[in-house]
């Protein structure tokens, strides 16, 4: 039985094949549309879940209040610190309770250190009119910023940008009391310099100039004195060099002989200091001699001396008679021949 139904239904689908009619399989149309309505699904989760990462995990929410214009700046706009990508601004808008300031919405990345000194200023970019906020500030001793008493967020410290600066300079300038006085004081400056430039002045200076034409003639005059000069101070430059030169090979030597000649010295001034402590230990161990010596054999030495003194007369009186009268030593001395009458 079940072999007959299978049999029909191939010759059923022989059939529509052999007649052109195209067979179609069957579609789970319930499981394709879950699965669309799945993945659907997930792909909103994601967006939701980045879109909220992204402006309340990441960024923290301040404001700041500018007085000037913000021509240039967009919602989108880059927020720098020192330089650096750091937010984004989130809203412009007109500050409700003063039409003069723009309130501006910034989110800034989480951890910037955002500190009650941090001011806010507008910069444009080059030619192209973009602004961008650029925080500054932001001292290590400085607190966190914090939102007040009454304030959504906490509120970043404004300052003027470099245009506002110079449009208000210039404005000053050229208003009627600025220009005023720009006025008076050019006259003052053109009076001063009339006042310099009087009759006597002019002279002076004539004289000055006529003065400085003579120097440079006389220089002219002497440019072939003042090369040789030149040349002589240069070859004496060079002298001076050679000399330092030659200085600079002896005098280590002359330094290396000169220590050479102190250590010496010094070795040898040791040596005396030894030899003066040596001498003086050997009077202080002979004291006691040397005072026995001056009071026994002192005397005796100067009898001693005496007694010689007389022998050497007594022999050199002998060593005369001797040199006159040689045979004096043989037979004795003649005796004195008498006088008359004797």
């Amino acid at each position: 039985m079940h072999t007959s139904r299978l049999s029909r239904k191939h010759e059923i689908r022989t059939t529509r094949y052999e007649k052109g009619i195209e067979v179609e399989p069957k579609v789970n149309y319930i499981l394709v549309g879950a699965f669309v309505a799945v993945l659907g699904g997930a792909m909103l989760v994601g967006v939701l879940w980045m879109g909220k990462s992204d402006y309340r995990g990441i960024y923290d929410r301040y404001e700041a209040y500018f007085r000037e214009s913000v021509a240039g700046l967009s919602v989108d706009s880059t927020v720098k610190y020192r330089g650096v990508d750091v937010g984004r601004v989130k809203d412009i808008a007109l500050n409700p309770d003063n039409p003069e300031e723009v309130k501006l919405t910034l989110d800034i990345a989480s951890g910037t250190p955002i500190k009650t000194d941090t001011v806010a200023e507008l910069h444009t970019q080059g030619l192209t009119g973009l602004a961008t906020i650029n925080l500054t500030g932001g001292s290590k001793e400085a607190p966190r910023l914090e939102a007040s008493e009454g304030q959504a967020y906490p509120v970043i410290k404004t300052g003027p940008s470099l245009f506002f600066r110079l449009d208000e300079a210039i404005s000053r300038l050229l208003s009627e009391k600025g220009l005023s006085k720009l006025l008076a004081d050019m006259d003052l400056a053109a009076k001063g310099a009339a006042d310099v430039l009087d009759e006597e002045n002019r002279t002076a200076l004539k004289r000055t100039i006529t003065d400085l034409s003579e120097v440079m003639h006389s220089v002219a005059a002497h440019r072939a004195q003042i090369e040789a000069g030149l040349n002589g101070a240069a070859q004496s430059a060079d002298n001076l060099v050679k000399v330092t030169a030659v200085l600079n090979e002896q005098v280590p030597v002359m330094l290396a002989r000169i220590n050479k000649s102190a250590a010496a010295l010094n070795a040898m001034t040791e040596e005396l200091a030894q030899t003066s402590k040596a001498v003086r230990s050997v009077v202080n161990d002979s004291r006691p001699e040397l005072e026995q010596f001056s009071r026994q054999t002192l005397p005796q030495a100067g009898l001693l001396v005496t007694e010689l003194r007389g022998l050497a007369t007594t022999l050199t009186r002998v060593a005369r008679d001797l040199e006159r009268e040689p045979e004096s030593l043989v037979f004795g001395r003649k005796p004195a021949p008498r006088g008359p009458g004797e």
